[in-house]
């Protein structure tokens, strides 16, 4: 028989939450990508920012999934998760969105560059999203619409690609948390068009309409770690030296006047000038 599923079994509680954490996850991707390029950021700095960025971002997308998943409940079944894919789907987020990540950081923006991080990077957060479901018990047969399927990897790599602009053009503490926010629209989209692609048929009719306290236990054990990175993040983000003394943008907008350095060099304090915004 086919189940009655349900993404909304607390109501708008885990929609909201996982909103937030996605729009989490993506504003501290944004910063720590606009910090990496700061105008003489030595070598490591740069490697270490855009490395807390991309798993800021991946823990992000993967918390706002597991979020959203304590709301999925499927009418006569328990579900269940196996906890190897689960943590495969986090290792995957964390990986795709880095390869995405230093894509932009070191070669920019450019069309080219851009097209190939927002393809690689959607289809990892789409990967992550059906290894996660793959790792879903719900005692019975999990069956995907086609269709629904492919609009859910579409707005993956639409969200992918916004987001991976966006890190490398926006400019602005108040810009980078709208674009945030925006991010978080889409990454939410995502999930719960995917969500939509979703039926299925129970192999034993039961009587359990909702998750057991087994299954809380375990999601809540699986997000404690990812939101725990959430907020490590960001307190370096907050207590960066550079965000307390007002510095964060005008480094950024420090520009040559003449001659030039590559990363890892400071520039000369006579060859530079601040030239405002």
């Amino acid at each position: 028989m086919t189940a009655t599923l349900t993404d909304f079994h607390y109501g708008a509680v885990t929609p909201v939450i996982s909103y937030l954490m996605a729009c989490l996850g993506s504003a501290l991707g944004l910063r720590c990508t606009v910090r990496s390029m700061r105008r003489g950021a030595q070598q490591s700095r740069r490697i270490g920012w855009l490395s807390l960025g991309a798993v800021a971002l991946g823990c992000g997308i993967w918390t706002m999934h597991f979020v959203a998943m304590i709301g999925f409940s499927v009418n006569g079944a328990v579900v269940d998760y196996d906890t190897r894919l689960t943590l495969l789907s986090l290792a995957v987020a964390i990986a795709v969105v880095a390869i995405g990540v230093f894509l932009v950081g070191y070669r920019g923006a450019r069309p080219a560059v851009l097209g190939m991080a927002g393809l690689i990077t959607g289809l990892g957060v789409a990967a992550m999203h059906y290894i996660g479901m793959a790792a879903m018990d719900a005692g019975g047969t999990i069956r995907y619409d086609t269709v629904t399927v492919a609009l859910s990897v579409l707005i993956a790599v639409v969200a992918a690609t916004a987001a991976l602009w966006a890190a490398v053009s926006v400019r602005g503490l108040w810009a980078s948390l709208g674009a945030s926010l925006v991010m978080g629209v889409a990454v939410t989209g995502m999930h719960y068009t995917g969500m939509a692609a979703v039926s299925v048929h129970l192999e034993h009719a039961g009587t359990s309409s909702q998750s057991s306290v087994g299954l809380m236990s375990f999601l809540l054990a699986m997000l404690a770690g990812p939101v725990a990175v959430l907020v490590l993040a960001a307190v370096v983000v907050m207590f960066d030296p550079e965000m307390v003394l007002g510095n964060d943008e005008q480094l950024r907008e420090v520009r040559p006047v003449t001659g030039g350095f590559t990363p890892g060099q400071s520039p000369s304090p006579v060859s530079h000038r601040y030239e405002g915004p």
